[in-house]
């Protein structure tokens, strides 16, 4: 099948189940910003989707997605930046992103503030919060009693803005058991930052019920472009 079909194909089936599900928890899909996340696949794959009408893309790993950025031809795009993310990194995926989902320790606020210097818009950011029922400090995501001294310190930061609050589901877990408690921190974060009101939940497996939780952005890569042995 030619790339540009297959696309379409998948992002039409993709926006039907948006839409019902927006249906089903009683959302405005007007209200829901999809992301299709695009990494370990090409450059012209990303052309094909913004020339399908898809703004917002998603890319976990700075040293695929740096020169992927550099190479799309499309303009306007807004790039997410959604994997883990090391300190030693922050100033060249500041270069390219305009948010940055996985925020989650000082050190890495510290980082991005000194790599936004100069940068003409600010660094969106998302609070990345671990949803194990468990949770350990080796999962990704800060703890959840550590979330309002973190969202306090991005907030005083220049050339940063403290868009919301990210999440995944763990995968042994009760979905809705996780973005419930996401909902909850999203709202507890707005109760001192109102502008922070993004939730970054939900991927091609659990973005409905994601969405009965409040999510504002699905990050949904598989079901778009399809598998190449990763998950999204």
């Amino acid at each position: 099948m030619d790339r540009r079909l297959e696309l379409q194909t998948n992002l039409q089936e993709v926006e039907r189940d948006i839409a019902d599900a927006c249906i089903a928890a009683n959302r405005n899909r007007d209200d829901v910003t999809l992301i299709a996340v695009t990494k370990t696949w090409p450059a012209s794959d990303v052309d094909l989707l913004a020339g399908l009408g898809v703004t917002d893309v998603g890319e976990n790993r700075d040293q695929e997605a740096k020169p992927k950025h550099e190479e799309v031809q499309a303009k306007n795009l807004i790039w997410h930046a959604i994997g883990q993310l090391q300190t030693n990194k922050a100033k060249s995926v500041a270069a390219w992103a305009d948010v940055v989902h996985s925020v989650d320790r000082t050190d890495l606020v510290t980082a991005l503030t000194k790599a936004v210097v100069g940068r003409q818009a600010p660094l969106g950011v998302l609070i990345q919060i671990n949803l194990d029922p468990n949770p350990t400090e080796n999962r990704g995501g800060v703890l959840p009693g550590e979330l309002m001294e973190l969202a306090s310190l991005i907030s005083s930061c220049d050339g940063l803005k403290l868009r919301g609050v990210m999440g995944v589901a763990p995968l042994a877990g009760d979905d809705d058991l996780a973005f419930s408690k996401l909902q909850g921190y999203s709202n507890q974060i707005q109760s001192s930052f109102l502008d922070a009101n993004w939730i970054s939940a939900g991927m091609s497996g659990d973005f409905a019920t994601a969405l009965k939780y409040g999510a504002t952005h699905l990050r949904i890569g598989s079901s778009i472009l399809g598998n190449r042995g990763f998950q999204g």
